[in-house]
């Protein structure tokens, strides 16, 4: 079936996973299972049809609990997808994350051979992954999922990550997480900036006109349609040092919340510099209507208010004056922690993993993730600030600073160590329903 790109979205075909918003709080499981036995492998694709939320239900009886699937590229190979279909992947996913890991600065403690095994292998097939609002609701989510996966002796489980978002909404690092999202044209679910002109659809679901003009549909098209590539990290966050760091070069209380912010971009509240310089301000960090609603261009050119090189600006520079088209690089981000929060007021690192387990929803793997996380997180050319790493996940080699602009003098900090390392990840595919079908009836 051949459908017009600028179509209407197909929700009944798309997983609810690529689009809809997740609750707050809600937690999560991700399941990585190797394939086998290539019949095994696609009757799972034949269940996970079965099992999978489709965009069109994010208002049904299951309200905010759904099941996603994905596919790595060698997932697509054990399940036997022909080579000519293969090859009309991205290119970026058919060689996945590790073969990537140059450009996406996983390198060092943060390289592959340090990963988490499997991660990073050739043994990663299929991503499950289930959310829920609760973890009575996930369970009942496991359960149904279960019978996708249970009894196909050719399906292993080879791992999983277990992962939350707490009712404060932050992350180890103390801030507010999930603040800002795009909206896209069709989807009937409102971005967070209300100044943002939606993004075309096909910026994230494949087979649809992006901003461009452009349509990306791996073949055949009952295969790369209402798909989507996904991306998804675990990253550790070392929280001792990042608050030593701030109270190594803070003067007291007040000044170490006023560097977090200019760090970040936002207060640990979630209320941007942008719209409340001089404080923090709770009661706008909570407002999803306004917390977001701001740009940089007009009333802060040269980063007084919000550094150019803090992590919220880099991410989406909005309408700074920046090297390259900024709506050509916006992402769907959602992430969730996993691990225990280091406690109030501790200094020292007690050797447990905590962390980010980030995914990124999209439709164009190298100009969306893989340039925000080389050109904008790993670089500062594109603002003007040279080869300064974003202060927050950049890959740090403990010999630059951060810099805070400020008149009449800028505010040099000490330099920066790695405050997050990739523990490992991969390139999916998040196939339609029907592609999903499509996989389960492969022959041969």
């Amino acid at each position: 079936m051949s459908v017009h790109p600028s179509a209407a979205l197909e929700f009944d075909d798309i997983q609810s996973g690529v689009l809809s918003p997740r609750p707050t709080p809600y937690t999560a499981t991700y399941l990585v299972f190797r394939v086998d036995d290539r019949a095994h492998g696609r009757e799972l694709m034949r269940r996970a049809s079965a099992v999978v939320t489709p965009a069109a239900d994010s208002v049904s009886a299951l309200g905010e609990t759904w099941v996603s699937v994905a596919v790595t590229f060698h997932g697509l190979e054990a399940l036997g997808v022909p080579r000519a279909s293969l090859d009309t992947f991205a290119w970026e996913f058919r060689q996945g994350m590790a073969a990537r890991s140059e450009a996406l600065g996983d390198v060092g403690e943060s390289g592959p051979e340090h990963w988490e095994v499997p991660l990073g292998t050739s043994d990663v097939h299929v991503v499950f992954a289930a959310l829920a609002p609760d973890a009575t609701r996930l369970e009942a989510a496991l359960d149904r999922a279960r019978p996708a996966y249970d009894r196909l002796p050719g399906v292993t489980a080879i791992w999983r990550q277990d992962c939350y978002a707490l009712p404060t909404e932050t992350e180890h690092f103390g801030y507010r997480d999930g603040v800002s999202h795009p909206a896209v044209e069709g989807s009937g679910i409102a971005g967070s900036n209300r100044l943002e002109v939606p993004l075309k659809a096909g910026e994230f679901v494949l087979g649809y006109q992006d901003e461009i003009g452009g349509v990306q549909t791996p073949q055949p098209e009952v295969l790369g349609r209402n798909g989507s590539y996904a991306v998804f990290r675990k990253l550790h966050q070392r929280v001792a040092a990042f608050r030593r760091y701030l109270q190594d070069n803070a003067t007291g209380s007040e000044d170490e919340e006023l560097l977090a912010a200019k760090i970040m971009g936002r207060w640990r509240s979630g209320a941007p510099l942008a719209l409340s310089p001089q404080h923090d301000d709770p009661d706008l960090g909570a407002d999803s209507h306004r917390r977001n609603t701001f740009l940089y261009g007009r009333d802060d050119p040269a980063g007084f208010i919000t550094p150019s090189g803090c992590h919220i600006r880099r991410a989406n520079p909005r309408d700074a004056a920046v090297a390259g088209e900024v709506r050509l690089h916006r992402m769907i981000r959602r992430g969730a922690v996993y691990g225990p929060p280091l406690p109030e007021g501790v200094l020292e690192d007690d050797g447990v993993d905590r962390g980010l387990m980030f995914a990124f929803i999209g439709a164009h793997l190298g100009r969306q993730f893989e340039f925000v996380q080389s050109e904008w997180m790993n670089d500062g050319v594109f603002f003007g600030g040279g080869g300064a790493r974003d202060p927050v996940t950049g890959s740090h080699d403990g010999l630059t600073g951060f810099t805070v602009p400020r008149r009449p003098l800028r505010r040099r900090l000490s330099p920066l160590p790695r405050f997050v390392v990739t523990r490992g990840g991969e390139y999916c595919f998040l196939p339609g329903l029907n592609a999903l079908r499509w996989l389960g009836d492969l022959q041969g």
